[in-house]
């Protein structure tokens, strides 16, 4: 997660910059169930609306949960499918508050009622993401089902009632682009606490789907209305964040823009966004799907690095014997293509590896994302590109006999 509101906030109260270090245990996003009420164009898991056979017990749950603590991890993103569709949601999440987690619900929102918006504010979630694709129509067509928009943000609204921290995910794609500014306004209407801009990543029926990935001018287009957006907040010491994910470029066009506006406080700007280094898949972050499966992030579903079933968490995530998860935790990762050509790479870290391996077989290409000019990453002439093709149901080499 890029989050743009605190590096602005460099701008108007700089911090000292310190070396760059790795978290020592990372931010886990759970997937504890597979089955949803929507049919997403852009799930990562194919989730639907059946019950999915072999995911974790309760028990299983909190045994798991335990491992992740002796591990060190701190923060768990309960996600899905659709969490609220476990029945045993509400006794996983207050055990997870119980052993001291920070913990969050990642929900479609529109099964939050005044049937159940009791019960989650009682367990004290330190927030609520709410996920949607646009105003209306637009997003009930993204999401499968008439009603959607209402739904989502009807549960918006009870959470803002209740005082649960509260955020809106927008993905932007080429159906959808034109539906940023009005999710944009809503998120500030709706004094929601967080608007979180995702990138499109190609896994699940993103990846069928990649064909409707946003243009490059389209994507500068709509970062340089969200850092105007975000700095005005800054600026008027208002409480709103603004993030954005799955697309590490960001960082570097932050920086880019700040020696446009402000160029005296550009370079402060850049040694803090080093600090950060970009992407952290297989370092600050981890995925658990609802099978018990390890993945180095939550796009990266069809490449397993061990399942909790059977080892602890912290001898999976430390064994570095698999050459993804060995090659992710480089540092720094040895990359090809324009993104070893950067020389912004100390920011971005090579971005987001699952669009590179979905569209050459290799997660150690450039990532065809890349919005950047050649001119802006330094390359000396102009270089053939990775370009997003049509999925058309080729299978890419066998995860464990891809290259290191």
């Amino acid at each position: 997660m890029f989050r743009l509101t605190q590096f602005l906030r460099e701008i108007d109260t700089p911090t000292p910059v310190s070396p760059r270090r790795d978290p020592p245990a990372p931010v886990v996003i759970w997937n504890l169930i597979r089955r949803c009420n929507l049919k997403c164009r852009h799930c990562y898991s194919i989730s639907g609306d059946v019950d999915f056979p072999g995911e974790l017990g309760t028990a299983e749950v909190f045994r798991v949960m335990d491992d992740l603590e002796a591990a060190g991890v701190r923060v768990l993103i309960l996600s899905g499918g659709e969490p609220l569709l476990r029945p045993d949601i509400f006794d996983i999440s207050r055990r997870a508050r119980a052993r001291g987690f920070y913990v969050g619900l990642s929900s479609n929102g529109a099964l939050i009622g005044e049937e159940n918006i009791g019960r989650i504010a009682e367990v004290g979630y330190d927030y609520v993401g709410i996920s949607l694709d646009g105003i209306g129509a637009t997003h009930d067509r993204f999401r499968g089902k008439p009603g959607a928009f209402d739904a989502s943000l009807a549960g918006v609204r009870l959470c803002r009632a209740r005082g649960i921290k509260v955020g809106l995910r927008f993905t932007m794609t080429m159906d959808n682009h034109q539906e940023f500014d009005g999710v944009l306004r809503l998120a500030a209407a709706e004094g929601v606490d967080k608007f979180y801009l995702s990138h499109l990543v190609y896994a699940g029926r993103g990846n069928k789907n990649r064909a409707e990935d946003a243009a490059w001018g389209m994507t500068r287009r709509t970062m340089e209305h969200l850092f105007e957006t975000a700095w005005r907040a800054v600026e008027q010491g208002g409480s709103q964040e603004y993030v954005t994910g799955n697309n590490d470029a960001d960082g570097v066009f932050l920086y880019l823009w700040a020696r446009r506006r402000f160029p005296e406080h550009a370079e402060h700007l850049r040694a803090k966004l080093v600090q950060w280094g970009g992407n952290a898949s297989g370092v600050g972050v981890a995925n658990i799907d609802n099978l018990g499966n390890v993945h180095p992030d939550t796009f990266w579903w069809h490449y397993a690095i061990g399942n909790v079933k059977e080892r602890p968490f912290a001898d999976i995530w430390q064994d570095t014997s698999d050459p993804v998860i060995a090659g992710l935790k480089r540092r720094p990762r040895s990359i090809g293509g324009r993104c070893g050509a950067c020389r912004h790479f100390d920011i971005c870290g090579g971005s987001t590896r699952v669009r590179a391996l979905q569209l050459t077989g290799d997660p150690w290409a450039e990532d065809p994302a890349c919005y950047l000019t050649d001119e802006e990453i330094g390359l000396a002439a102009p270089a053939a590109r990775v370009t997003v093709t049509p999925y058309r149901g080729v299978r890419h080499e066998a995860p464990h006999r891809l290259n290191s």
